[in-house]
């Protein structure tokens, strides 16, 4: 199973903007083959940051979702929203509440 993390930061006063279109994303990739999660979280502390986990079967099947015209057409609505590039990190599940391994 292949996971991962990112940290999206808005430019100030835009992120309820880029929570929606993080939002119509999860609809769009819940239908995908080898989803399983995609979870759209707005950090506590700061009111531009925007984090999202993601659980997929495997690598492939995140990488097929970038190749889809629908979701590139989301990335390229959010990206102007952005105040920089996005960060996160690749992670591997072990396991846990909710995890069918």
């Amino acid at each position: 199973m292949y996971a991962m993390t990112g940290k999206l930061q808005a430019q100030p006063g835009k992120r309820a903007v880029l929570v929606d279109i993080l939002l119509r994303a999860a609809k769009m990739v819940s239908t995908m083959r080898g989803c399983r999660s995609y979870i759209v979280l707005e950090d506590v502390k700061d009111e531009t940051c925007v984090w999202v986990f993601e659980m997929w079967d495997d690598r492939e099947s995140h990488d097929a979702s970038l190749r889809n015209e629908q979701v590139r057409g989301l990335i390229a609505e959010a990206m102007p929203i952005l105040a920089g590039a996005p960060s996160g990190s690749e992670l591997s599940v072990a396991g846990g509440h909710g995890v069918n391994l």
